[in-house]
Parts: structure tokens; sequence; C-alpha cells
């Protein structure tokens, strides 16, 4: 019943297994002798991303009625961020408006900005696919209505419009450069009319994705998708300059006009106005 000399210092010197004691002598070993090691196992979040050590946070992102529960390293960027989005919707980084208490900074990280578990991500956007579904119809809707006004007298013969045009130019008109195309000015297009024969200037907000038109009296702003159609024709002994309406409703009682338009931004504001402008 006595233990032999040695077997108590035999044991201490065995390696132990991966689940620590309790395991025979040979636990750990290869049928040769050798030490087994097991692969180290890597540590990785339900939102995809390694950890490494570092706090993430738990955030609900919510795109165009989907919602993605995603972990996040609380030390990322809003940059880093956009991408992870990208990821899960398809969604280009540069077409994403991320909200979180406001437009999240792209520069700023999580924590900065204090984001904590549970936080609700809002993501506005669409992809390049949906915009071309969207704007395929409006291209049609105003290829019909210039095809309608071809069959009518020309516009600027109207009675409704003669009265604002009988006014000739207003004295702060903007000038006009016939015969070519330029880019919006970074200052509100100025000295025109509208139908009352009011001055009336225009402004675009593109970081708003707003059109502002102003009048002594008041401002309206109104969202770029709002706009379904823009109409324009040159003006008869003037074609350096266009009038212009902005289609806001179903019917022409929605047209809003504009007069003195000059026909070098005549593009530059349809193409904006109806979105083109994402595309450059």
């Amino acid at each position: 019943g006595a233990e032999e000399p040695g077997m108590e210092a035999e044991a201490q010197e065995l390696p132990l297994g991966c689940g620590g004691g309790g395991g025979s002598p040979a636990a750990g070993r290869s049928p040769e002798g050798e030490e087994r090691r097991e692969p180290p196992q890597a540590s990785v979040s339900n939102g995809g991303d390694e950890d490494n050590g570092r706090e993430l946070v738990e955030l609900k992102v919510i795109w165009n009625k989907n919602k993605y529960d995603v972990k996040f390293c609380l030390d990322s960027t809003g940059a880093e961020l956009k991408q992870k989005i990208h990821s899960l919707t398809g969604l280009p980084p540069a077409m994403q408006k991320v909200m979180f208490k406001g437009l999240l900074p792209e520069e700023k990280t999580l924590r900065e900005i204090k984001v904590t578990n549970g936080a609700k991500i809002m993501v506005v956007g669409s992809t390049i696919n949906d915009v071309l579904a969207v704007n395929t119809p409006k291209e049609a809707a105003q290829q019909e209505v210039k095809a309608e006004e071809n069959k009518k007298e020309p516009l600027c013969r109207q009675k409704q419009h003669r009265k604002v045009l009988d006014k000739g130019k207003p004295d702060d008109v903007m000038p006009s450069v016939k015969g070519v195309q330029e880019r919006l000015p970074t200052v509100p297009l100025s000295g025109m009319y509208n139908k009352s024969g009011g001055k009336v200037r225009l402004t675009f907000k593109l970081e708003q994705d707003q059109l502002w038109i102003g009048t002594k009296e008041r401002t309206e702003k109104l969202p770029m998708g709002s706009i379904k159609n823009v109409v324009s024709e040159p003006i008869e002994g003037h074609e350096d300059y266009h009038m212009m309406a902005f289609q806001l409703g179903p019917t022409e009682a929605s047209y809003y006009w504009v007069y003195w338009v000059p026909t070098q931004y005549v593009d530059a504001i349809k193409d904006t106005v109806l979105g083109k402008w994402q595309y450059f």
C-alpha cells in the first residue's frame, strides 16, 4: 500500500490539459508523447468585428424600414461606421445621411459623440438603382409635358405670361451668355420676376437638398424631391433669357413661374432640381 518513491514528483512534471486538472497524466499529449497545442480562439462579435479587447457598443441601424443589430467599436469614427453601413445595405457612403442627435460627424468617434448601448442610428439615402427608378418617370413626364406644349402656341405669347413680359427686362436682371452652359453660381440667382410681376430670387441649398424661392414678402423652402418637373422656354425677341416653371403639384395651376432666367443657367437648374447633379 505504500507509494513508490518519485511518483509525486513525476506527476507534478506532467503538463495539464486545456481543461485544467482532473484529466489523466497523458492528457494534452499526442500518441507519440509530444505536447499538443490547441490553436488560439478568435473573439468575434455579433456584428462581425473582432473586438481585440476594444470596447464595443450595440447599435440599431435603421434604413428604408429595415433594422440591423450591429456591434461596433466605440472608438471607431463616423466615417468607419458609414463603411459598415455600406456593407450591410449596399448604400455608398457618399449617398448616406447618418443621423444620431443630428448629422453624424465623420471625423469624430462614437465615444466622442456619446453613443451608448442600444442607440438608434437613422440612415437616409437611396441606392443608385433606386434613384434611377425614381428619375425615369420624372424624365418621361417631362417629355410628355414638352410634347403637349409643342401643340400649343408659344408660352411667351399666352395672355397670362404677356402681362409680365410686357413689363420688359428688370433693371437689375443678371447678364446672360447665349450658347454657353455654366454651373450655378455660388450666389442666388436674382433680378427676375414671378407671375405677379414681383421680384424673385432662387437660392440652391445643395447641402440641404432644397430650393429657396425668395420674394420681398417671404422665402419658400422647397425640398428638391417635391418638384416634379421643370419647364422652360426662350423669350421671343430675347432668346438669351428664359421663362421657367417649377411643377409643385399635379396640375398646371401648381406651376411656379419665373421670368428672365439667364440662358446659361437653365440646364444647370434643371439638372440640380431633378437630381442629376448627384452623379457628378
